[in-house]
């Protein structure tokens, strides 16, 4: 550890301190302002040349905003789409009353998990952020849940995302580090699975079921619920109190009002629910078909080009869109201008939202370009510990620091696959689970995803650590767990 190395690390703890004094004190600074502001400062103090600084800030801004600004948007407009046609109404209750409240979270995280599989973390939760409202508002009705609904349900869409995002191909991260370290694709995928199934629950319904209580307050900005689930404006009712959460949850039992209480029904209905889920799994389905043409087809092929295509994130949601569009213009009958309109109201909802996560991207770039992820590989690399371990705790910190799973991912493979030799087997397999679980961990300012989540479902920032830092770190250590533990029979 040189002083140079020291120095650096001690930019990084002010700038994230600088961070959360700069939004949660009295000067309430918005965070976009905020993280342009420390971006800045944190380039100064690292000694980035001043001409190169305004590029990184706007690399990684425009970067960010690049692969998941857009996507964002015509997400926003598929579920503005499908709620003003009621088709997320009816999903949500046919899902609601079929089910018992408590076997809600359970269905989401499995939900989560099946979209998971070819989608990157923040388009899956754009999927799934109608369902989630949807179900969420029907139950704020019911009074039947302790604590925030949104939470209970968001808390597995988090930790099943995430967990399919870092530590299972066919994700670039995850297949990176296979292609480096000469793991097997059946062996890693199966051990992934392994290794994800428990996590996912763990970190999912059971730490939802101990955190929602314990953040009554959290709701979505009215609007944005509106938009999602097709609800009439309204006010958001007034948040419980500690004292009276226990007795609230009992009430349905009592009056015996059903899970339909209190919710606002849907505005249209004229597009039956089939199709309704069809149109959430175009994309899906298209990212899959990359997936397998990635997997099984020549490089060559014509049909495998188009699948690749076919199935980029943006074209996959332009898909669906499109899709959605054609049924509910079908369906509902309304005109183009009064769609046009919605469309263009859909998108007010999220303008923030996209401000803040290009100022998350331009304080990851900064961090990767002064050097900083750097100093974080080269200090854990000199450490004397199990190899698992290691390739964990490099992705784990580089992550922290980048801003980016991928980017820890594959600068930890690049570090660990000269201490493996040939690779293959068990532990190639396990070191790859490891280091995705490693980059997963510890997600806060400097990531993307923590801002989709935090505005998303209008948290603070301590809620948001609640929620999506303390759920992806339980993943990130769970998932290390079982590779631990499966290394025993390496």
């Amino acid at each position: 550890m040189t002083a140079h190395t020291w120095w650096l690390l001690l930019i990084l703890t002010v700038a994230i301190a600088a961070l959360i004094y700069l939004i949660n004190s009295r000067l309430r600074v918005h965070p976009f302002v905020a993280l342009i502001l420390v971006s800045v400062g944190t380039g100064i103090a690292a000694g980035e040349p001043v001409a190169k600084l305004a590029g990184s800030i706007e690399e990684g801004a425009g970067g960010t905003l690049g692969d998941v600004g857009v996507t964002l948007a015509l997400g926003a407009m598929l579920g503005r789409l499908l709620s003003d046609s009621g088709a997320t109404d009816a999903i949500a209750r046919s899902l609601v009353d079929r089910a018992d409240p408590r076997r809600l979270p359970w269905l989401v995280g499995a939900a989560a998990f099946v979209i998971g599989v070819p989608m990157f973390f923040e388009v899956g939760l754009i999927v799934l952020l109608p369902l989630i409202f949807s179900v969420a508002r029907r139950l704020e009705g019911q009074g039947a849940t302790k604590g925030s609904p949104y939470v209970l349900l968001g808390v597995p869409a988090i930790a099943s995302l995430s967990t399919l995002h870092g530590m299972l191909p066919p994700h670039p991260g995850p297949l990176t580090a296979m292609t480096g370290l000469h793991a097997d694709l059946g062996l890693t995928l199966g051990v992934g699975i392994v290794c994800a199934v428990p996590t996912v629950i763990l970190a999912g319904p059971v730490y939802a079921r101990w955190i929602a209580p314990r953040l009554v307050d959290v709701r979505p900005d009215a609007e944005l619920v509106a938009q999602f689930t097709g609800a009439e404006r309204e006010p958001a009712p007034a948040a419980p109190s500690a004292s009276s959460t226990s007795s609230a949850s009992s009430a349905p039992a009592a009056s015996g009002h059903g899970v339909r209480a209190g919710a606002a029904g849907p505005r249209r209905t004229g597009v039956p629910t089939a199709l309704a889920v069809a149109a959430v799994l175009v994309p899906v389905v298209l990212m899959l078909l990359r997936t397998l043409a990635e997997t099984v087809m020549d490089e060559s092929s014509g049909l495998g080009a188009a699948l690749v295509f076919a199935g980029e994130p943006l074209v996959a949601m332009l898909a669906g869109f499109l899709f959605a569009l054609g049924v509910t213009i079908a369906g509902s009958g309304r005109s183009g201008e009064e769609t046009r309109a919605s469309l263009t109201d859909s998108l007010k909802s999220i303008a923030a939202i996209l401000l803040i996560i290009g100022g998350g991207g331009a304080f990851k770039q900064v961090l990767q370009d002064s050097g900083i992820g750097d100093a974080i590989a080269s200090a854990a690399e000199g450490a004397h510990i199990n190899l698992i371990l290691l390739g964990w705790l490099i992705a784990l910190l580089l992550s922290l620091t980048t801003g980016s799973a991928t980017v820890g991912i594959v600068s930890a493979t690049g570090i660990v696959a000269p201490l493996i030799g040939d690779g293959g087997g068990l532990e190639a397999s396990l070191l790859v689970v490891a280091i995705g679980a490693g980059s997963i961990g510890l997600n806060y300012v400097n990531h993307a995803g923590f801002w989709l989540v935090k505005e998303s479902f209008g948290m603070d920032l301590g809620q948001a650590t609640k929620t999506q830092t303390a759920v992806q770190t339980l993943v990130s250590v769970f998932g290390l767990a079982m590779a631990l533990l499966l290394s025993v029979f390496a």
